[in-house]
């Protein structure tokens, strides 16, 4: 199901509903999970993590509402440069996956607790090619490592939940190592916060953000993070 074909027949069909009754779910349910037995070494300087979850709409918005996350972008991963565009990624044969670039503080927050955050209410780490009423390749449960801890710490975390049994069924998280991030279109950054109201944002990622301040209220910031933001500091 893709968004740009969907998005006005989606609206049309439920704005009346979510008029009369606000949604009070997200497509991905939250889960409380465990923190991960093994972290990453306390380091200095900004560190990078790229995850992706389905719609990176919603997992930005997440992240942008995280404590210790200095910039957050939504983009592409896991393909090539010349297929790094919108359109062309959601034909689901480019070999990239909507991603999320998150650029944090070690300091603040640690790349194991992303990790957790990521899997217990930015998406759900169980569906396969798919997240919500999205679906194929692209919207893949995916753990883009940029180096051999950051591997270690995924496999290890993944291994812990899948052996606690938090989840009724297997992650489907595939972690592998980052080649490239290309950032998405202007028009999808920020997109949580500048369309609030849009009935896919409001039914299936502003209650990801509220599960963010409910189960990581030590995480949580109230006023976004946002990419535009961060251009016009720089």
């Amino acid at each position: 199901m893709r968004r740009p074909a969907v998005l006005s027949l989606l609206a049309a069909t439920t704005a009346l509903t979510l008029a009369f009754a606000a949604p009070t779910r997200a497509a991905e349910d939250a889960v409380v999970i465990p923190a991960p037995a093994v972290d990453a070494a306390p380091a200095s300087g900004m560190q990078t993590a790229v995850i992706a979850g389905g719609c990176f709409w919603g997992v930005q918005g997440v992240f942008q509402h995280t404590a210790g996350v200095v910039n957050a972008v939504s983009g592409y991963a896991g393909g090539t440069k010349a297929t790094a565009d919108y359109q062309t990624v959601s034909s689901g044969r480019t070999g990239h996956a909507e991603s999320v670039e998150i650029k944090y503080d070690p300091k603040k927050i640690s790349y194991g607790k992303i990790l957790q955050i990521y899997f217990s209410v930015a998406h759900d780490p169980t569906q396969l090619n798919r997240q919500g009423p999205d679906t194929g390749t692209q919207y893949r449960s995916a753990i883009f490592t940029t180096s051999d801890e950051q591997k270690k710490v995924a496999e290890a975390y993944i291994a812990q939940l899948n052996g606690a049994k938090v989840f009724s069924k297997p992650i489907a998280t595939k972690v592998g190592a980052l080649e490239a991030f290309y950032p998405a279109e202007a028009y999808h950054q920020d997109y949580l916060t500048l369309h609030p109201n849009q009935p896919y944002i409001a039914y299936n990622d502003l209650p990801k953000v509220e599960n963010l301040k409910k189960l990581f209220a030590d995480n949580y910031i109230e006023k976004p993070t946002l990419v535009s933001a961060s251009k016009a500091t720089n």
